[in-house]
């Protein structure tokens, strides 16, 4: 329960560069301060806000919007648990041009990688940033002889934030259902399994057949530990 600076505002300190965290980008300030900056361009990545149009309207070359999947799969807050909770056996990086509906926007580049079969939600974000700095590195050498694409409209679907009901796994869910929600919904909600000892966390484990075997759990309060030693032979 710490607030802590986020690693670009970090990175931008160190770099002595300033700095502006507008609670909410549609007030009048926020703007008026970015109009002020005569920006070419806009960069936009993991933002939790729709940026409205006197803001797009504002760069010489618009904004452009680097987003977690392969689009027009998976608009929206949480592409990258929705594709590990859906069964998908790729996800990747898109660079669109932003409008003011949610990740709509014309596309620019594209950069498609395997989920791993074993990958957990933290390990695909690391490997998709690393993936999606590379490709907007590119995309902005380029950027204005680069014909962008319009998406398949048709073909959308929507990404809605997590909630904390989707982490509670019960034992009637087969197997693999259950694999998925422990690899896709970590660090939060995070998945609980109903045991002798109440509601575990279950950070990692294996389907064995028909059955999903935990390896590591947590219980309330205490550090993770090897799942036999918390709940003995599962």
């Amino acid at each position: 329960m710490k607030l802590t600076p986020p690693p670009v505002k970090v990175a931008a300190q160190e770099l002595r560069l300033r700095v502006y965290q507008p609670e909410k980008i549609r007030e009048p300030e926020a703007v008026e301060r970015i109009r002020a900056l005569t920006p070419d361009l806009l960069v936009v990545v993991a933002y939790g806000q729709i940026i409205p149009r006197p803001v797009l309207s504002i760069p010489r070359l618009g904004a452009i919007n680097v987003h977690a999947s392969l689009l027009p799969r998976w608009r929206g807050a949480a592409p990258i648990a929705r594709a590990m909770l859906a069964g998908d056996r790729e996800t990747g990086v898109t660079i669109m041009k932003m409008d003011e509906q949610l990740d709509h926007g014309p596309i620019l580049a594209m950069k498609g990688t395997p989920i791993g079969e074993h990958e957990d939600a933290p390990a695909l974000t690391e490997r998709l940033a690393e993936l999606g700095a590379g490709l907007l590195v590119e995309t902005l050498e380029h950027l204005e002889d680069i014909e962008a694409s319009e998406q398949e409209h048709s073909k959308a679907t929507v990404a809605p934030k997590l909630n904390r009901g989707e982490g509670e796994l019960q034992t009637t869910m087969d197997a693999q259902e259950i694999d998925r929600r422990v690899r896709a919904l970590q660090p939060w909600p995070g998945a609980t399994l109903p045991t002798n000892r109440g509601r575990v966390k279950v950070l990692r484990g294996h389907v064995e057949g028909d059955r999903y075997v935990p390896e590591v759990v947590q219980l309330p309060g205490k550090k993770p530990a090897p799942a036999r030693q918390v709940l003995g032979d599962v």
